[in-house]
């Protein structure tokens, strides 16, 4: 792996880990489904995981060509993806949650009441929600066609999905483990990652845009 597919890979992990949240998803799973049988709760894991993985690999494979029949250039989708990212890096670093990471408080309601939450909100939008499909989007446009590039965000994301579907595994003892001032630690730092990560795809497409060039 040359270094570059490497950066590529490495940023990916990082965006999709923070986008996705594994050990949050892995609590809020715990507690949706702690009236199931091991058994359930482990068809439910791998049902909703692989569900998400076609949700973001659809997105990434067709996200920027669907961006461009409306006529949306990819400066402009560095630049609202850098927005979208910085925002939820902030929220991350001072530990708020919102619907771009995680299901809101009416969908864990709902969620609540059903026996099997693979689909929803397991597979989206705790997995596969705006910020992880953005991310997606976004990290494949920044290959600029190029096939290794590409492999190496697609690789990066299949490795957190892959992260994920352990975390749920493993959701209870995580959750025993690591308690909630744990869980903020571990949000804390991927989301200073990720507000660095959106300064700088703010940066490229401001740039790219032409704004402020002669």
């Amino acid at each position: 792996m040359n270094p570059e597919m490497l950066e590529t890979f490495t940023v990916a992990i990082a965006t999709f880990f923070a986008t996705m949240g594994p050990i949050d998803v892995a609590a809020m799973f715990a507690a949706l489904t702690a009236r199931n049988s091991p058994r359930q709760r482990r068809r439910m894991a791998l049902r909703g995981t692989l569900i998400a993985g076609g949700i973001l690999l659809l997105f990434a494979l067709l996200g920027e060509v669907l961006l461009r029949s409306f006529g949306i250039s990819i400066a402009a989708l560095r630049t609202a993806g850098g927005i979208l990212l910085l925002l939820i890096g902030i929220e991350m670093v001072f530990a708020r949650t919102s619907g771009a990471t995680s299901a809101t408080d009416e969908e864990a309601s709902e969620a609540a009441g059903k026996n099997d939450i693979s689909v929803f909100p397991l597979a989206t939008p705790l997995l596969a929600g705006p910020g992880a499909i953005g991310a997606a989007i976004l990290l494949m446009a920044n290959t600029e066609g190029q096939v290794l590039l590409q492999g190496a965000v697609i690789g990066g994301m299949l490795t957190v999905l892959l992260a994920a579907y352990l975390s749920l595994l493993g959701a209870t003892q995580i959750q025993r483990l690591l308690g909630v001032t744990g869980m903020h630690v571990v949000g804390r730092v991927f989301g200073v990652l990720l507000t660095a990560l959106a300064v700088q795809f703010l940066f490229d497409g401001i740039a790219q845009s032409g704004l402020l060039g002669g």
